[in-house]
């Protein structure tokens, strides 16, 4: 059997105790019973036969199939009468089908190639494979072959359609039974079309979803921007920074969607939109990140500049905007599968940890600047970021919610049976993170009140030299400096007595009139 990749699909189903050697291609197809003229899969493959070698031993079956395994079995192909021959069969089959292809003897070993033993019994013809027909569709499942005669290294199989008529999650197995094509190479491509398009059925309904992501993102900017104008002399820096992120949010999502409609269309993903929709995503995240985190150490509200750690700010967030980049351009870039690649395992580990990072360090500065705020009774500062912190901490729970719901998910759904709501899964990520910019955007939104929410000298410089007094050794004070400070501080209480003094001097002429 031979592993096998196309420029279409990659697949990660297999069915129970199939020998991990056998080619497979699933895809999505997302069919109505109306529809049964649909075009569902062209093929055009061809099998490629490598210079003939020495064979190998066949594989020893397990000698616990028996006559049982007969009844309700069917060979694919009898054996051809040239000896020479050699075949190579393409299973098509949804998965609810995928008990049909092979079979066991009182709960054995599955086998999906006939064996000698099975072929002595006449449960089968040796060398070919064993299916039954489905309970719900006897022509199912559909079997083409492609044969080598003779002595030839190349077979081609014909370009065929196979049209499908009910709703389901299919599969393409390429099966060969004969040990004298181990080394086999399969060249080609399928091509899934749905009554709606290319798009996998995992993934249309994506389509849409952007379609209403853009659309609310525009509801965001009309309000921001409307803000935005009417009170643009009290605008913050900060509030600069969120109208970068709703414009970045809101090219993002129109870029997936004109992303996936053209997928949809042709079937091949436009590189250059897919790139520039990654990218923009990525730039919005990073972005995102970093202004949570520069707000929760008080920048721009409590102190005017991050003093030591700017670099170390700049550092985390370019490192994050890497290993995103990269990761969905992996996932994405020219990639029409709807399953996800062991590659993104090894990307998404990064990312992960990163996002921790940034967590663990947001939550931290919001603890030390909420003590601060609450010591020097800044009383509308404080009330702001009560309510910061507490929609940063749901939103943590919610993430932590759903991480364990998409565990369980994808634990109790290995053969992808559940793939009409496997969308909701990404979807989820898209509403949560704009959600959460909803509240930002409400809580920090233009008005005339912007400026009480400003840095201001009165008070808070301490949030900006609390770092750096940290660092300065104190040492002896001179006699000089002595006399100075205590000149300074008895000018101060006379300046005191003499206003106290004026002061109950006109209380004095007050009580006499």
């Amino acid at each position: 059997m031979v592993a096998f990749s196309s420029s279409s699909s990659s697949s990660s189903f297999s069915p129970p105790s199939m020998p991990p050697s056998t080619a497979t291609l699933a895809r999505s197809s997302r069919q109505r019973a109306t529809r049964s003229s649909s075009m569902a899969a062209a093929r055009a493959c061809t099998l490629r036969f490598p210079t003939p070698t020495p064979p190998p031993a066949a594989a020893t079956r397990s000698s616990a199939l028996r006559r049982s395994l007969s009844h309700g079995l069917r060979n694919l192909f009898e054996n051809s009468k040239d000896g020479d021959s050699v075949l190579v069969q393409a299973i098509i089959f949804e998965v609810e089908d995928r008990e049909t292809i092979g079979g066991s003897a009182y709960g054995g070993q599955r086998a999906v190639c006939c064996t000698p033993d099975l072929a002595k019994l006449g449960a089968c013809t040796q060398g070919a494979v064993i299916y039954r027909p489905s309970a719900q569709n006897p022509k199912w499942p559909q079997v083409l072959a492609a044969t080598f005669n003779g002595k030839d290294l190349v077979a081609t199989l014909p370009s065929q359609s196979i049209p499908i008529t009910r709703t389901g999650m299919y599969n393409l197995y390429f099966i060969y039974c004969d040990p004298a094509l181990n080394g086999l190479v399969i060249d080609g491509k399928t091509v899934w079309k749905n009554p709606t398009g290319y798009l996998p059925g995992r993934m249309a309904p994506l389509m849409n979803f952007y379609g209403f992501m853009s659309l609310a993102f525009v509801i965001l900017g009309i309000f921001w921007f409307s803000q935005y104008v009417r009170f643009w002399r009290e605008v913050l820096p900060l509030q600069n920074c969120i109208t970068l992120v709703i414009a970045l949010g809101m090219l993002e999502m129109a870029l997936w969607y004109f992303e996936y409609a053209e997928f949809n269309e042709t079937g091949l993903r436009p590189m250059g939109i897919t790139f520039w929709a990654v990218t923009f995503g990525s730039v919005k995240r990073t972005v995102s990140w970093v202004i949570i985190l520069v707000v929760s150490m008080g920048y721009g509200v409590v102190r005017p500049t991050l003093g030591g750690l700017t670099s170390k700010v700049i550092m985390l967030g370019a490192t994050f905007f890497l290993a995103s980049e990269i990761l969905e351009l992996v996932e994405n870039a020219g990639a029409v599968s709807d399953f996800a690649g062991k590659a993104r395992l090894f990307l998404v580990l990064p990312v992960a940890l990163l996002d921790t990072f940034f967590i663990i360090w947001i939550f931290t500065s919001l603890s030390k600047t909420l003590d601060k705020l609450q010591a020097r009774r800044l009383i509308a500062k404080l009330d702001i970021y009560r309510k910061f912190t507490n929609a940063l901490a749901i939103t943590v729970l919610v993430s932590v919610g759903w991480i364990c719901y998409e565990l369980y998910f994808k634990s109790n759904d290995v053969y992808n049976g559940h793939w009409q709501n496997a969308w909701i899964i990404p979807a989820f990520w898209q509403v949560l993170s704009f959600s959460l910019l909803c509240v930002i955007a409400a809580l920090w939104a233009p008005s005339q009140n912007s400026m009480r929410y400003a840095y201001s000298d009165d008070g808070s410089e301490d949030f900006d030299r609390e770092d750096s007094l940290s660092l300065i050794k104190p040492g002896p004070v001179s006699s000089k400096d002595a006399r100075g400070s205590a000149g300074l501080m008895d000018a101060r209480a006379a300046v005191s007595n003499d206003t106290t003094t004026s002061h109950n001097g006109d209380i004095e002429e007050d009580k006499r009139e």
